[in-house]
């Protein structure tokens, strides 16, 4: 088992097994990680990170992630074989899709168109749709001015459209399913559900992003992932 210990971070949370170390919660960013470990068979150990109460903010793990935000991860067989430490959902995708060879494609256009995808993900669909929740379910209900809550409604459709239209002919988002599923399918399952705006958003309007989902969500590693790290 590799050493780890020059990294704070385990002192709060041990590295009690070999393999690569999860540090999460099962939030849309933090399913994709442990997806992608469940799809890959990766041997990992998952350390729940409870953002309730502000463990993101301890010095620990802000020695690994000084952005505060989950998830992140220690590859103990790095590049090399040393260790490596990344945050960031859409990095650690990236890192292990190159680790395994799984999940994108080796051909170079075909590799970044799904890159492409995966930064759609990450720069439009996760804020966008974080916003809305944020004005539909949380404090942000409480605000008389329902102009932002119909802004991030309006965008969110529209991103929705866009997937739908991408969608159009195929089962996935390439020809495969592969990283750019993965960076969505917890963020489209979690607008309809947690953040209570499936009516809000006319998802059952769509023409091809809830079969999308659906098959999705079928992906039996998909099921386990979703429940990585698993709240008390």
């Amino acid at each position: 088992m590799a050493d780890l210990s020059h990294f704070p971070i385990t002192r709060r949370w041990p590295a009690r097994h070999p393999g690569l170390q999860l540090y999460s919660l099962n939030t849309p960013n933090g399913v994709k990680a442990s997806i992608m470990l469940e799809e890959t068979g990766l041997p990992y150990e998952p350390h729940l990170i409870d953002i309730g109460q502000n463990e993101t903010w301890t010095p620990e793990y802000l020695s690994l992630n000084p952005n505060g935000k989950i998830p992140a991860i220690i590859d103990p067989d790095g590049p090399g074989g040393a260790p490596i430490a990344l945050f960031e959902s859409g990095a650690i995708l990236l890192y292990l899709a190159d680790k395994t060879g799984m999940f994108i494609a080796s051909d170079p256009g075909r590799r970044w168109e799904t890159i492409q995808w995966v930064f759609f993900q990450m720069a439009a669909i996760g804020p966008m749709f974080g916003q809305l929740g944020f004005f539909n379910r949380f404090a942000g209900k409480e605000i008389e001015d329902k102009r932002p809550l119909q802004r991030y409604v309006a965008e969110s459709k529209r991103l929705l459209g866009v997937l739908d239209t991408r969608l159009e002919g195929r089962d996935w988002i390439m020809d495969d399913y592969s990283i750019a599923d993965i960076s969505a399918i917890g963020w489209v399952r979690n607008l309809i559900t947690f953040y209570e705006a499936r009516d809000l958003v006319e998802f059952d309007s769509l023409r091809n992003v809830p079969a999308w989902l659906d098959r999705g969500l079928a992906r039996p590693a998909v099921q386990r992932g979703l429940e990585i790290p698993k709240r008390s």
